[in-house]
C-alpha cells in the first residue's frame, strides 16, 4: 500500500475528502474532479505496470470507485438514482479509457520487443551443434547439386498413385507381376476408371506427371519414397528412389551413356571409376541397360572401381515411344531417356554403410556411426 499511496495519492487526497457521500451532503462536483484526475493519470501512464496498479486503486477490493458503489444503498432513493447514474457513467468511462491505454502499452511493449529482436534474414544462420544429419538427407543433397550442375530441375509427385499411373502409363501390361498383391501394397481394393490406388513402386511416376505439364525440350529429376513388399538385408519394404529424364530433339543411348558416367565419377568422387553397361529390360524403356561399378574386397572392406567384381546400381534407358505418348508427347519429334537408382544402396557403397535396415530404424548408436556433422554439409 505504501507503494500505491506514493504513485496515487492525489486519489487518496481527493477520495478521504469524499467522507460526505456517506450521508445526506453527497456532493457530485466530487466525481467530476475524480473523473479528471483519472484521465489524467490514465492518460499520463507509461508502463503496463503502473497501469494495472492505477486500475486496483480504483476497482479493486477495496478500489475507491468499488467502495463508492459500495455505499449506494445507504443513500435515499432520490440520491441513489442521481449518485448511481453518474458513478456508472465514471465507471464505464473509465474503464474505457484504462482498455484503451490497455491496449495502446501493449502494441508500444511488443514494438519494442520486435524492434529489439530484429533479425537480419540475409545474415548466415548459426551452426547448430546438436543432432546429426541423416545419411540419406546428405546424399539426396549431393545428388541434387549434381543433377543441378547439368541444368535438371526438381519435380515431385504424390506417393498415393493409381494403377493406371503407376503401371499402364509406364507401358506395364495387365498380367505384370509388379501388379500382384504380393509385390504391391493396395491402399483400396475397389476400383475406380484409373484402377485401384496404391503406394507407388517407383518414383517414375512423376515423370509422367512432368511430360504432361511442360513442353519439350526439358530435362527433370525426381527423389522420394517409394514402397514394395520385400524386406531382408539388402531390401526394405520402403526405400528412397531417384528418377530423372530428359526429353529432346535428338536425344539419344550416347547421351545418356555420358551423363551416367560422369554423374558416377563426380558422385563417388573417382576420376578412374570403372563402369559398365549392362544390356536388360524394362518395360518403360528400349533399349535398356543396367550399369555395374567395379569393386575389390581389399582388408575386409569393398573398394569400389577396381577389381574384377561388378555391382549393379544403376536401371537405365531410351524412353520408351508408348511412354511418350501417354506423355502428350510427340514420338515422332522428340525421343528421350530416364535413369533411375535407390538412395540407400548408393549410400551404402560410398559411406560403407552394410543393412538398409538400419536406416530406417535409425537407433541413437547407428546415427552417431553414420551420421554426419552439420559442418560437414
Amino acid at each position: 500500500m505504501f507503494v500505491v499511496f506514493f504513485y496515487f495519492n492525489r486519489y487518496f487526497f481527493l477520495l478521504e475528502s469524499a467522507e460526505d457521500f456517506t450521508g445526506d451532503g453527497i456532493v457530485v462536483s466530487e466525481l467530476d474532479r475524480l473523473r479528471a484526475s483519472c484521465l489524467y493519470e490514465i492518460s499520463n501512464c507509461d508502463s503496463l505496470r503502473r497501469l494495472d496498479m492505477l486500475k486496483n486503486v480504483l476497482f479493486g477490493k477495496s478500489g475507491k470507485i468499488t467502495e463508492m458503489m459500495k455505499k449506494l444503498p445507504t443513500l435515499k432513493d432520490e440520491q441513489k438514482r442521481t449518485l448511481g447514474a453518474e458513478i456508472n457513467a465514471l465507471k464505464n468511462e473509465v474503464t474505457q479509457k484504462i482498455n484503451a491505454k490497455f491496449e495502446e502499452l501493449e502494441m508500444k511493449e511488443l514494438d519494442k520487443k520486435l524492434a529489439s529482436e530484429f533479425i537480419d534474414v540475409s545474415m548466415p544462420p548459426r551452426p547448430c551443434n546438436f543432432g546429426k544429419i541423416h545419411p540419406i538427407t546428405k546424399v539426396e543433397e549431393e545428388i541434387s547439386d549434381i543433377f543441378s550442375s547439368y541444368g535438371f530441375k526438381f519435380a515431385d509427385g504424390p506417393d498415393i498413385e493409381n494403377e493406371y499411373f503407376n503401371f499402364t502409363v509406364m507401358n506395364m501390361p495387365d498380367h505384370h507381376p509388379a501388379r500382384t498383391m504380393h509385390d504391391t501394397f493396395y491402399v483400396h481394393r475397389l476400383a475406380d476408371e484409373n484402377g485401384r490406388k496404391l503406394l507407388r513402386t517407383h518414383t517414375s511416376t512423376v515423370q509422367m506427371h512432368a511430360m504432361r505439364a511442360y513442353t519439350p525440350p526439358f530435362r527433370f529429376f525426381s527423389f522420394g519414397r517409394v514402397y514394395r513388399s520385400d524386406y531382408d538385408a539388402t531390401h526394405t519394404p520402403m526405400f528412397n528412389q531417384i528418377e530423372g529424364i530428359i526429353v529432346d530433339e535428338g536425344v539419344g543411348f550416347a547421351h545418356l551413356k555420358w551423363l551416367m558416367s560422369d554423374f558416377l565419377k563426380k558422385f563417388f568422387e573417382a576420376k578412374d571409376l570403372r563402369i559398365r553397361f549392362r544390356p536388360s529390360f524394362f518395360p518403360f524403356t528400349e533399349p535398356s541397360a543396367e550399369i555395374d561399378v567395379a569393386y575389390e574386397i581389399r582388408g575386409g572392406k569393398m573398394m569400389l572401381g577396381t577389381g574384377n567384381n561388378w555391382l549393379e546400381v544403376v536401371g537405365c534407358g531410351v524412353i520408351h515411344p508408348n511412354v511418350l505418348e501417354h506423355g502428350k508427347t510427340d514420338r515422332s519429334k522428340y525421343q528421350g531417356i530416364a535413369f533411375g537408382f535407390g538412395v540407400e544402396r548408393l549410400t551404402s557403397l560410398k559411406y560403407g554403410i552394410p543393412d538398409l535396415r538400419g536406416y530406417f530404424e535409425s537407433g541413437e548408436r547407428w546415427i552417431n556411426a553414420f551420421g554426419f556433422s552439420h559442418s560437414a554439409k
